[in-house]
């Protein structure tokens, strides 16, 4: 019985979700990258075990919280939480917890972490709270917040194809500055999951790919990233998935967090990295600035346009010779 309540609350909560409209218009929030150097956009990978030194060393070599003023700043902290699966399938908690305590450790004063699930794996508390994400973010200090159950902007979308407007939730228009953070993970769908695609858990679901065109999930992905940016994007590769996805798939214990303020430079590289596993095809066949959601995202000048506008920073706290082979493998696919 347990079970079937449990169905059929989150299929009522779904229809819910899905039906709630807009509650006014807004403009897109486009903000420039501020970490770049010799106009490159730095991309910064750091390996290591322990979880919150890697954190802080990936955002150390890309030149550190300050170049985006969080002093007394508002947070919101968007990860992965497509249903209730542990990461890779998700963000890890401990890197949510990293992120949080670092952020308040840089002045913050306010950080919220939020997002929304899947259409059909909702509620998004519960899963937050199945993953250990809800009680890692609060533990640091965030508080817990489910776009599910607040408001929609609608915001246009200048140079959309597929798509000329997006519902967006209003936390992206309450905080300050946003910290995107992603997973890195393919997708049988989009190809992989990224930075780019993670700005679809704070779309409403009216214009999520699969009802917008089917047949260009990766162009709609990328034109969606038209209606914000955010000032730093941290994915979490401690566990990359590299092949499958997004719901499961095979899992390599990468030991890594990758850090940029430009969306296309740390999905390249994060194709990369999926791309030295040789084991999924969408990604694997083609080369990395091939991907659909990249050629789309780059005719819209979301992010670099090449490898020459793109500088790659490493560091591996361990020594780890297989870090190091890892990131030579990441370097010949740019």
């Amino acid at each position: 019985m347990a079970i079937l309540s449990s169905a059929f609350t989150a299929g009522f909560g779904s229809v819910g979700a899905l039906l709630k409209g807009t509650s006014g218009k807004r403009d897109p929030i486009i903000r420039d990258n501020r970490y770049s150097s010799d106009r490159k956009s730095l991309v910064a990978v750091a390996g290591g075990t322990d979880v919150k030194q890697t954190v802080s060393e990936a955002i150390r070599l890309l030149g550190g919280f300050e170049k985006i003023d969080v002093k007394g700043k508002t947070i919101l902290v968007k990860p992965n939480v497509v249903d209730g699966k542990k990461n890779p399938t998700t963000t890890n908690p401990e890197v949510v917890r990293a992120v949080v305590e670092l952020l308040f450790e840089a002045g913050a004063s306010v950080v919220w972490v939020g997002d929304m699930s899947a259409l059909m794996r909702l509620s998004t508390k519960r899963n937050m709270e199945k993953t250990g994400i809800k009680h890692a973010a609060e533990e640091a200090g965030a508080r817990s917040v489910y776009f599910e159950d607040h408001e929609w902007y609608e915001v246009p979308l200048k140079g959309g194809k597929y798509i000329k407007s997006v519902g967006v939730s209003e936390w992206i228009y309450k905080a300050d500055l946003i910290v995107n953070l992603p997973v890195i993970k393919t997708h049988r769908s989009a190809s992989y999951s990224i930075c780019l695609k993670n700005f679809v858990g704070a779309t409403h679901f009216r214009e999520r790919p699969y009802f917008v065109d089917s047949d260009h999930w990766e162009e709609v992905v990328a034109e969606i990233n038209l209606a914000y940016t955010p000032d730093i994007n941290i994915a979490d590769g401690t566990v990359s998935m590299v092949e499958g996805g997004p719901w499961s798939g095979r899992e390599a214990s990468t030991n890594l967090i990758m850090a940029s303020g430009d969306r296309v430079a740390a999905d390249v590289v994060g194709l990369g990295i999926i791309r030295a596993f040789g084991l999924w095809r969408d990604v694997t066949d083609k080369g990395v600035w091939e991907q659909r959601q990249i050629k789309r995202a780059v005719a819209l000048g979301i992010g670099a346009k090449s490898a020459d506008a793109i500088k790659l920073l490493t560091y591996s706290l361990d020594k780890d010779p297989e870090f190091e082979k890892l990131m030579g493998n990441v370097n010949s696919s740019l």
